[in-house]
């Protein structure tokens, strides 16, 4: 997989209007980057947890050996591509905002309200 093909699929919108809870758009786009983070720590964290159990529980590895582990090359660019993604999903909110301002709306009903003018 590409890296522009991981990006866009990290950052696709939803369909609909993002709804709002909060007065300012800047709190709602903190919150909302605050919440995406959460999640993705909360079933990071499960996951890591139950992996190192296992490990353990197996004997197959300690967790000072998990705690002193060195990556390769490899390793280490995928790790810098899934970071990247990462960073596409919790900035998500950002990038779409950015995108709303630069965007046109060239709905039927715009369109016949400029020619009406």
């Amino acid at each position: 997989m590409s890296i522009q093909m991981a990006l866009a699929g990290a950052s696709a919108k939803p369909t609909g209007k993002r709804p709002h809870f909060l007065e300012s758009w800047e709190a709602e786009r903190s919150m909302a980057i605050a919440l995406s983070l959460a999640g993705e720590l909360v079933v990071t964290r499960q996951r890591l947890d139950t992996l190192e159990r296992l490990l353990a529980a197996k004997g197959i590895v300690s967790r000072e050996e998990i705690e002193s582990f060195k990556p390769t090359k490899d390793e280490a660019a995928e790790r810098g591509l899934w970071n990247q993604e990462f960073l596409a999903r919790v900035l998500r909110v950002v990038q779409q905002e950015a995108e709303a301002l630069t965007a046109t709306d060239d709905s039927s009903e715009n369109i016949a309200e400029e020619l009406a003018r």
